[in-house]
């Protein structure tokens, strides 16, 4: 098949962005599942999570971009289509969550998810010498490690 546009093995870039197409999805469904959490909390932390939910949906919403447009810069295109992230995401979709344990509960559970996709998709990466995916997740699994600690934390685990 040889190389794309950016040098890199097209069957290797293809299977990346078969990968980041489902990293996507997750990151949509959760990103959804995290502002339902914002807009429906309710209880003693209303304003403690209310906030951080926002900054955490903040994050996400800047990240599904990037994936996006890393699929791009494979030469393939991004998934668009809410279907496709329900029928691809194994992060579930939450409705009516209201009580700040549960969701914080749901949120480090959705990001073990994120966490095992993204580890797969740096080895997937790393075999195809596909720097540009490296970098990305590698930043993202440091950065959301460090967030799964905090958020256990909050939770006394």
């Amino acid at each position: 098949m040889g190389k794309n546009f950016i040098g890199l093995d097209a069957a290797k870039a293809e299977q990346l962005a078969n990968a980041l197409n489902d990293l996507l999805s997750n990151y949509q469904i959760f990103y959804m599942n995290v502002r339902g959490y914002h807009w429906n909390i309710k209880g003693d932390n209303f304003f403690e999570l209310h906030v951080k939910f926002e900054e955490l949906y903040n994050d996400l919403l800047l990240k599904i971009d990037e994936i996006a447009e890393r699929v791009l810069t494979l030469g393939h295109r991004p998934a668009h289509a809410y279907s496709t992230y329900i029928e691809k995401s194994e992060v579930p979709e939450r409705k009516d969550v209201s009580d700040g344990k549960v969701a914080m509960e749901n949120i480090v559970e959705s990001f073990a998810k994120l966490i095992g996709k993204q580890r797969e998709l740096l080895s997937l990466a790393g075999d195809a010498d596909d720097e540009g995916t490296v970098a990305l997740m590698s930043d993202y699994i440091s950065q959301q490690e460090k967030t799964v600690w905090m958020y256990r934390s909050y939770l006394g685990q």
